[in-house]
């Protein structure tokens, strides 16, 4: 497992001095994704990089399976941090390396013997489903198969903890699925704690089992996912449901978004609803997923009744919220910010810093 406890990160000294992350607190389990989402500057790639201590926090820890990395000297940190598995967001492999090769690049810099590594190498680019890629270079394998590389690099070194720092962006849906189940498959397989930092909302429904949103360096809100998918007061789980299209709900009718407020609403609620009510209520869109075992989503249901207070009881009894479609359709997500300077390392910096 993974925890970060009151990790603050800060630029600069005196004056200039800018507080990117403030006194973060996050526990990841082993067994569990936690996807970290929020706006342009809200400091996630100075996260990713405090967590697999790329950059030392300013004060806070980073505590891995209850040993906290953050306080070790250099020497000690060298191999405190192979504990924790970086996946970057465009693979970064070396273009003169075949797949096979750029999975052994870590083993190297641990001097592991060539038989040795061989074996793990073919060990992981099976597990990642790529054995017969093995000897392609990075401009011969697809997008989705260059970071099926970087996973099992990043998986060499047999950590406890995965970090994918922005992994499916750039990708096409249909890759992006093939890599997100991967990250499950391997998350159930090898008892992973994984952090998925992302601002692809899409993805945090098919991946993870928690959220966090980062904003102006601070967690404003963190949960489970289907605890903030049922939650109508929350606004990450506002901005996690899916959008629906708006629809024209009949000569007569008015619109009303219907959201699940509860683990238990019923799969026929929409008849439940329309005996309530005494007339049909017309399903105009709806968008359904199951997280964990539970339904959560949202729907835009079309009725004629006139007297809103006895719709939204109708609709109440079955675990479910109701309000007047506006006729403005707010986007998902949030509006980018103006992010703050966030000190970057190249590629070739990260990756060695890593393994050394």
């Amino acid at each position: 497992m993974i925890s970060l406890k009151q990790l603050t990160k800060v630029y600069g000294r005196g004056p200039d001095a800018v507080t990117v992350l403030d006194r973060l607190d996050v526990e990841v389990a082993s067994g569990e994704i936690l996807a970290v989402v929020g706006p342009s500057g809200a400091g996630k790639s100075t996260l990713a990089q405090c967590i697999n201590l790329l950059e030392r926090p300013t004060s806070g820890q980073v505590v891995v399976n209850g040993e906290d990395l953050s306080g070790l000297p250099e020497h000690r940190l060298r191999v405190a941090r192979r504990r924790i598995g970086t996946v970057f967001q465009s693979a970064s492999l070396l273009s003169r390396r075949t797949a096979a090769e750029n999975v052994a690049l870590p083993l190297e810099y641990l001097g592991v013997t060539p038989a040795e590594a061989k074996a793990r190498v073919a060990e992981l680019l099976e597990r990642v489903g790529l054995s017969h890629r093995a000897h392609h270079y990075p401009f011969e394998l697809s997008g989705g198969q260059r970071q099926r590389v970087g996973i099992a690099r990043a998986l060499a070194l047999r950590p406890s903890v995965l970090l994918s720092d922005e992994a499916t962006s750039g990708l096409d849906p249909e890759t992006t699925r093939s890599v997100v189940s991967l990250l499950r498959q391997l998350r159930d397989d090898l008892d992973l704690a994984v952090v998925f930092i992302t601002h692809e909302m899409d993805t945090v429904l098919h991946v993870a089992d928690s959220a966090a949103r980062l904003d102006r360096g601070r967690i404003v809100e963190q949960g489970r996912l289907v605890d903030l998918l049922t939650d109508h007061d929350s606004a990450l789980g506002r901005a996690l449901q899916p959008r629906l299209s708006p629809a024209d709900p009949g000569a007569g009718a008015r619109a009303w978004h219907v959201t699940y407020d509860s683990r238990a609403v019923p799969a026929d609620w929409l008849q439940r609803v329309s005996a309530d009510l005494g007339e049909p209520a017309a399903l105009l869109a709806a968008t359904i997923q199951n997280i964990g075992g539970t339904s959560t989503g949202n729907a835009t249901v079309g009725l004629v009744a006139p007297d809103a207070v006895r719709v939204e009881a109708a609709f109440a009894r079955h675990g479910l919220r109701a309000v007047l479609r506006p006729t403005h359709h707010a986007t998902r997500g949030t509006a980018p910010e103006t992010p703050p300077a966030e000190p970057t390392l190249t590629t070739t910096r990260k990756e060695a810093a890593l393994w050394a």
